[in-house]
């Protein structure tokens, strides 16, 4: 690895004089689970490293009526823990808890796992249901942008060089509503989504008021199921209609082959994983 100057800015202010002055060989290092494996690999090879762990902003865990506020730099593991999370927004306890082994969720943070982009994301899908929008702060000030448009393409976000993703923030699900996330790997901990699907439902009068359902790995973006979720809503939840909207999700998905599933594979697991999702979905809302 080469040497590389390190600062650590006490305050998000701090952090972005540091980011304008630095230029673009300056990284920002959260949990380091990504960054520094590459660094070591010659990958990457900044000249300067901002380390956020001193800036309290990017390291908050709130949840109240309002909704879930997730700072960018808090770690999977104190996420996947959280009573509050596991209560009212269990799918993202869920996408949490999947990411590397426990030695990892202990670093990795939450910001870090969205910023790097990647189709597979674990994070993406739940918060994508959620609604969730991205705070990201610059030297214009804030910006919000809906989570959905915050991935651009592989590994591409909106984030200009000088921006960092303060946090996310996800809307109260509100009464009878309930979550899932589910994705398949070859193995247990340690690997990579082959699909993610995370479905969010809502209930009121017996019928389907509001769908999400958001799928990881069969696109170069995570994406939403629209379709899917159209054909749900307004109606009962029966095990024949999520049957129905799981074969529209998996029309829905563009997934390439490779060494780790073909195409086909992967249409076949979205409409395994959005039945699955949408049924425990539907229990945890109190169906």
């Amino acid at each position: 690895m080469r040497r590389f100057e390190l600062d650590v800015p006490e305050t998000l202010e701090d952090c972005l004089h540091l980011l304008a002055t630095r230029g673009p060989d300056a990284k920002l290092l959260a949990g380091g689970t990504d960054l520094l494996p590459q660094m070591k690999n010659g990958v990457l090879t900044p000249r300067r490293v901002i380390d956020l762990s001193g800036i309290p902003r990017v390291k908050v865990l709130e949840s109240d009526a309002k909704g879930l506020r997730i700072g960018a730099a808090v770690p999977a593991r104190q996420v996947e823990k959280d009573a509050r999370v596991r209560g009212g927004y269990a799918s993202v306890a869920e996408g949490a808890a999947l990411l590397g082994s426990v030695q990892v969720r202990n670093l990795a943070t939450i910001g870090g796992n969205l910023c790097n982009a990647a189709p597979s994301a674990d994070m993406a899908p739940p918060l994508l249901a959620l609604e969730a929008v991205a705070v990201i702060a610059g030297p214009k000030g804030e910006r919000r942008v809906p989570l959905a448009d915050f991935f651009t393409g592989v590994r591409k976000t909106v984030l200009g060089p000088d921006e960092i993703l303060v946090e996310l923030v996800a809307p109260a699900p509100g009464p009878r509503s309930g979550g899932s996330y589910m994705r398949h790997t070859p193995r247990r901990e340690l690997d990579i989504a082959v699909v993610g699907v995370a479905s969010q439902v809502t209930l009121s009068n017996g019928v389907c008021s509001k769908a999400r359902i958001a799928l990881a790995a069969v696109a170069p973006t995570p994406v939403r199921a629209t379709s899917a979720e159209a054909a749900l809503e307004g109606k009962a939840l029966t095990p024949q209609l999520i049957a129905q909207a799981a074969d529209l999700a998996a029309q829905s998905a563009k997934p390439i082959s490779d060494q780790r599933g073909s195409a086909d594979f992967r249409r076949h697991l979205v409409r395994v994983l959005t039945r699955r999702t949408l049924t425990t979905a539907l229990a945890r809302a109190g169906a």
